[in-house]
This record gives C-alpha cells, structure tokens and sequence, in this order.
C-alpha cells in the first residue's frame, strides 16, 4: 500500500467519503489536532487555500489516513509493506503504527513550515524533466546549477525526472534539458524547492523535533524514500525522516524493491491516482489499485477474496 505526498491534492478532494463516518471522524481529530476545520478544507476549498504548502501537507495526511481507516473498518488487510511519496511517508508510518497520528499532523505541519521559511519567497522551483534518463538529467543539472543550487530531486518513473533549487538555475536546466532532448520541461506550481540542499536547514530544525516525538517499532515494513529501506529502530526513522527533507525521493527503486520482496499488488491510498500511474509506467505487470472512492475499497476486497478462492 502506498501513500501518495503533496500535488495529489484538489478541490473538493473527499466529497466521495462525506457519507463515510470514520473517514469524518478522522479529520474531526485532525481537525482538533490542528485547531483548524480540515474538512472545510477539503471539501469546499478553496483550492488556493488547500494548496498553501502549510495547509496541504496535514490535508494531505489526515485523507491518506482516513481513507486507509475506512478500508480497514470494512475488513480489509494489513498490507504486508508500505511506502509514501515524500510527505505520504508520514502516513505509512501512521498506518504501520510508527507514528501517533496527531504528532504526525504537528510534525508535517511543522514541516511545512520550515520548508516553507527555509528560502525567500520566489528564489526557489521545481521542474519535471520528461523523456530524459536519469544519468542525463543529473549532468543536465551539474552543467546548469553553475554557482547555485540544482539537482536531480524525484525519481518518479523512468523518463520522469523532478529537478529542484534555485529558480534561475532551474530555468536554466529546463533549458538546456530541451536541449539534451526532453520531450517536455515542466516548471512546477509550488514554492518550495523540495528534496535538495536548500532543505538542510529545515531538516536540521525537524531533527530536533522528532527527538521529543514517540517513535514505535513498524507493524508493516515502511520503505524510507532517502534510503529505499525499512527500518525498526526509532532513532533510524527518526533520521530517515529528517533527511527525507533533503534527499531525492527515490520511487522508481521503491517499486523496484517491492517487486524484488514478492510484492504483485499495490493499492494507492488516498486522493488521486499519480502513484497508481507511476506505478504501472515502472512495473507493467503490477496489479495496481486506487482508492479514490467507497466504492474502489469495494472492488479491492472482492479481488482479493476471488484470488483468495
């Protein structure tokens, strides 16, 4: 089961669950958590307000963990590992019993936020590098970056390459990407600079916090982004998360991982379906589920039990 981060979210993002009680519930305790109405937020918008980086990123946990309740309330299995894109990382933690569930919304909050004031407004970007291997997009970025900040940030599929850093050395990448080849250059709509050393501060300031945070060992395995491993000690976590900040968000070798442990079956655990989508563009013969609605948590128990029979 895998747990989608930031940019899976939109406007009215959990209306298909409003008739779901647990579902509700959950966002009541995040709401409560947070001291905000999340729900509000991710029924109604606005959608400016829900993408605000300190908005989106407990938004965002708080649906992943609502909707993996609500699959659990009707009978549905532990999975036997887990993973989470960048911020969905929190919420396999959660869900493997890590993480208590309101520390995870402080923390993440507290992520974005730190994200957030780690670089002035506008000096920073995101671009995704299409039709490029990963080899050329790392070259792309040393040749670019010159005397600033730019790197290779999330390995989302092959020929799908995220850069981040500095915005002028990124407009420079996505330049010279085209140049090398890309079939597109894509300049992101987010304001954070995600994954690379810009984040080093951030993740210095979310260390300390994580050392005053209840750290348990994982039920389930969870494969850590920075590393593409799973660990039990709390201290290693706590780490892994901190360096997530900084570190390239390695999907294609999680995926490739869970292939090489035996796994034939992912569900996509929140709104969305761009994990579902990578997943297929990395590993063609994956079973891949999404379970965006009720009735997709319906269909995913009713294939397992025929395949079970």
């Amino acid at each position: 089961m895998v747990f989608p981060g930031q940019g899976s979210q939109s406007a009215g993002m959990m209306q298909a669950w409003s008739e779901v009680s647990v579902v509700r519930d959950t966002f009541v305790q995040a709401s409560d958590a947070l001291g905000e109405n999340l729900w509000q937020m991710v029924t109604e918008g606005p959608l400016e307000t829900l993408n605000l980086t300190v908005n989106t990123q407990p938004a965002m946990l708080a649906a992943d963990v609502a909707i993996f309740r609500a699959w659990r309330e009707q009978g549905g299995a532990m999975p036997a590992v887990t993973a989470g894109h960048s911020l969905g990382e929190y919420a396999a933690l959660v869900v493997a019993g890590a993480l208590d569930f309101s520390d995870a919304l402080r923390l993440v909050r507290l992520r974005a936020e730190l994200m957030q004031s780690a670089v002035p407004e506008n000096t920073g970007a995101m671009a995704a590098i299409l039709g490029l291997d990963d080899a050329t997009v790392r070259a792309v970025c040393r040749e670019a970056a010159e005397h600033l900040v730019l790197e290779a940030v999330n390995y989302n599929s092959p020929g799908q390459v995220v850069i981040a850093g500095h915005r002028l050395a990124v407009e420079r990448g996505m330049a010279l990407a085209k140049e090398r080849g890309a079939k597109r250059a894509l300049l992101l709509p987010v304001s954070v600079p995600s994954h690379c050393a810009l984040m080093r501060p951030a993740a210095q300031t979310l260390a300390s916090a994580l050392t005053e945070v209840a750290v348990s060992v994982p039920m389930v395995p969870v494969l850590h982004n920075a590393d593409v491993a799973a660990y039990r000690d709390p201290q290693q976590i706590r780490d892994a998360l901190a360096r997530q900040l900084y570190s390239p968000v390695r999907w294609v070798e999680t995926v490739a991982k869970m292939v090489s442990d035996g796994v034939v079956q992912v569900a996509e655990c929140g709104p969305g379906k761009v994990l579902a989508g990578l997943m297929k563009r990395i590993e063609a013969d994956m079973q891949v589920f999404a379970l965006t609605t009720p009735a997709s948590l319906q269909e995913l128990s009713e294939c397992l039990l025929k395949q079970e029979a």
